[in-house]
């Protein structure tokens, strides 16, 4: 039995709101790092976070709902007092990456909270193949991070 129209529009919303924080997020982590490796990286999250929301605004609409426009104020927050941390002393690259991977970290467990409501045969697929995409970042992170201690 799926869940009804309000509460997959909710799950919905819930994982957008998630990925417009990465999105954001990544971008943030991009305009700060020094190795342009890693802020090429970083911006192609972004931009897969932003396809990753666009793609669930569709699932949205097509079940007649509002889908959500800005990420949440905590992230908000967290990215605000990162840049400010950035600005008081030097952040380098490896704790910019140690703050994404635990920004994935977050993103993974909203994700595995969502797909454990039974969600309609049409959405499944979207969120399972985003889902996959996160752990494959995730796991790219924690790659980058070992690398660097």
């Amino acid at each position: 039995m799926a869940v009804n129209r309000a509460e997959l529009i909710d799950c919905l919303n819930e994982l957008i709101q998630t990925c417009l924080d990465a999105e954001n997020g990544f971008q943030a982590a991009a305009d700060r790092v020094k190795d342009p490796e890693l802020k090429e990286l970083f911006e192609k999250r972004s931009i897969q976070r932003a396809q990753f929301a666009s793609e669930l605004k569709s699932e949205v609409r097509h079940f007649g709902g509002t889908p959500l426009k800005s990420g949440s104020a905590p992230a908000a927050l967290h990215r605000g007092l990162f840049h400010i941390k950035s600005k008081v002393k030097d952040v380098n690259d490896d704790a910019i990456i140690a703050e994404c991977e635990r920004g994935e970290d977050a993103a993974i467990e909203t994700y595995q909270r969502v797909l454990k409501q039974n969600l309609t045969p049409n959405v499944i697929p979207v969120v399972k193949h985003q889902f996959a995409e996160l752990k494959r970042s995730h796991e790219h992170l924690r790659e980058l991070g070992q690398k660097a201690a």
